[in-house]
């Protein structure tokens, strides 16, 4: 299908929330494209995305306020708040800040809610190119549990379809490249919305703009996995991650029930990198304005087993804050290179504390992350031939650039308490 042209690779990109929560500003997504542009877009970096609620001109943090006013324009769509996005005035939506990110080299993201507003409902406002009303296509038992902004929509009413098809015009108008829908995907608490998915993408090809599609939240059902490759390019397979060890290593589990699923144009998603300078207005997660509570070692395990499984890679910290040791983790290019280019990753054994996982390149190299989700340090010694290593005679480890211990068809290495050894055999 067409959608999956949209992400021939997994994204990498920023999100606003981890740092931002709902109440991200116009000035503060420039600066974070700014950065990308100057420091990380040679590396693959490009996505810049606007979170939640960015029509809620008083939004404050991560915690919403509910059945407020928002902005929104005479066809039940929702705009940008002007106080925050200046350069949206007189109607202009996101049109001037996505030229300024597309003038940087980069594109352009945002994200929206499932469904209609609820007060567009109450007020029975029009639909572009239908006679429906917005009360007459919501749903008004299908609500977000956790925000009030919108009623879902009910796909089998005349005027649904012509809601979702003038959203996504207004968002190719815009120039928008990527859109995250939230409250869709499933959760805890509900199903996956598999009507209004196919609305969405029906209308994202009729707009004739190439937008990549995500999912959110999760636990995504890898039952519907057929569902989701053939409808979106990205989607969660976990609720909100953050920096908690426990969640970490949770996405061993979920990263397993996905493995033989992610490829070209379609991306089980691990969910954002909560590194670097988070909670600046996200009070969500545990934590208030911190850094990263991942230890050196943990944020390693992180990066490889989501560059390893090529699950999108989202950071989520404040890029402009960034110190020496974050900027190394998202441009290691031996990393970056495995993410992009590599298939067929698989846990190929798991033994107590002990995980690894492998996957291949056409070029003939080979990959193993080797895992100790133990509290103590773990001295290993890995026959290569079961990993399908066999007849290998070099490896790098990437992060530190060391050779791989290789003797007697083993693989010896010392892999420290929640951390990793991840290396390219050639």
């Amino acid at each position: 299908m067409t959608h999956k042209l949209a992400a021939p690779t997994p994204p990498l990109g920023w999100n606003s929330w981890d740092c931002y929560g709902a109440a991200v500003t116009e000035e503060e997504i420039r600066g974070n494209a700014e950065y990308m542009a100057a420091n990380l877009k040679e590396f693959g970096w490009d996505y810049i995305t606007v979170d939640i609620q960015w029509y809620e001109p008083y939004a404050n943090s991560s915690q919403y306020r509910a059945f407020v006013p928002l902005v929104m324009d005479e066809y039940s769509r929702l705009m940008p708040a002007e106080n925050r996005f200046p350069s949206a005035a007189g109607g202009k939506g996101f049109k001037p800040l996505a030229d300024y990110v597309h003038s940087l080299g980069l594109k352009f993201g945002i994200h929206i809610m499932r469904g209609i507003p609820r007060q567009a409902a109450h007020a029975g406002t029009a639909i572009l190119g239908s006679n429906a009303t917005a009360r007459e296509i919501a749903h008004t038992n299908s609500i977000c549990p956790w925000n009030t902004d919108m009623y879902g929509v009910d796909a089998a009413q005349d005027g649904a379809e012509a809601y979702y098809n003038s959203l996504f015009a207004l968002y190719a108008e815009w120039g928008v490249d990527l859109v995250k829908v939230d409250d869709i995907a499933a959760s805890r608490l509900y199903d996956t919305h598999q009507p209004e998915i196919a609305l969405i993408a029906k209308a994202i090809e009729r707009s004739g703009r190439p937008m990549v599609l995500s999912l959110s939240p999760g636990p995504a059902p890898v039952e519907y996995a057929e569902f989701f490759t053939g409808h979106a390019n990205m989607w969660r397979v976990t609720d909100d991650f953050w920096d908690l060890w426990p969640l970490l290593l949770d996405m061993f589990d979920r990263c397993r029930k996905w493995q033989g699923v992610p490829q070209p144009g379609t991306w089980p998603d691990c969910d954002m990198l909560p590194l670097g300078h988070i909670g600046i207005r996200s009070v969500d997660g545990g934590g208030a304005d911190r850094w990263t509570r991942f230890t050196r070692d943990e944020q390693l395990t992180m990066m490889s087993l989501w560059s390893i499984f090529r699950s999108p890679l989202i950071f989520g910290g404040e890029l402009r804050d960034n110190d020496e040791w974050t900027l190394s983790l998202l441009t290691n290019r031996e990393v970056l290179h495995m993410h992009k280019d590599s298939y067929g990753a698989k846990e190929a054994l798991h033994e107590g504390d002990l995980i690894v996982w492998t996957a291949e390149e056409a070029g003939g190299s080979r990959y193993a992350a080797v895992f100790n989700t133990g509290d103590s340090p773990l001295p290993v010694e890995l026959a290569l031939e079961p990993l399908g290593l066999a007849g290998y005679a070099t490896g790098t480890e990437l992060w530190s650039c060391a050779p791989a211990v290789l003797a007697g068809g083993q693989l010896q290495a010392d892999v420290p308490a929640h951390g990793v050894r991840l290396y390219r055999f050639q």
